[in-house]
């Protein structure tokens, strides 16, 4: 097994390195269609991360990746494909993905705006021809016999 590469993106400027020693590869059977080697191959893989007690995470990064997994794991499955490796390569994947969100630092708050006085009058005006559009819907009165 080999390591995983997370790639660089917000929060992890260099990206990072999860050793092979700290993931956890289980293979089963895959459920569904399959061909002919359904029922013999062990197909599916979860792979599971302990980012509690890694080694490669700052405590700022360890923080931020438990507020995402309180449990302190993570757990991916992956049957999707025929091939064992197929699935090994997805669901490597999928947690490399996943941490990059989970470790990506919280988007800065938002600065409380008011409305501008050309947009108020825009809504007014918008409302107030919607209203004239309605009125015109009701009936008829004094129709000539």
């Amino acid at each position: 097994m080999r390591d995983l590469h997370v790639p660089a993106g917000p929060g992890l400027p260099d990206g990072l390195v999860v050793p092979a020693a700290e993931l956890v590869e289980r293979f089963s059977k895959s459920p569904g269609p399959g061909g002919q080697s359904v029922n013999t191959t062990d197909s599916r893989v979860e792979l599971e991360y302990d980012v509690a007690s890694s080694a490669v995470l700052t405590s700022t990064q360890r923080a931020r990746a438990l507020r995402r997994w309180p449990s302190g794991t993570v757990s991916i499955a992956a049957s999707e494909h025929r091939s064992q490796h197929r699935n090994r390569v997805a669901a490597r994947e999928r947690l490399a993905e996943m941490l990059r969100e989970a470790l990506a630092p919280p988007p800065p708050p938002r600065r409380a705006t008011r409305p501008t006085r050309g947009s108020k009058e825009r809504r007014l005006k918008s409302k107030k021809e919607r209203a004239q559009t309605k009125a015109l819907r009701g009936r008829v009165r004094g129709r000539p016999e």
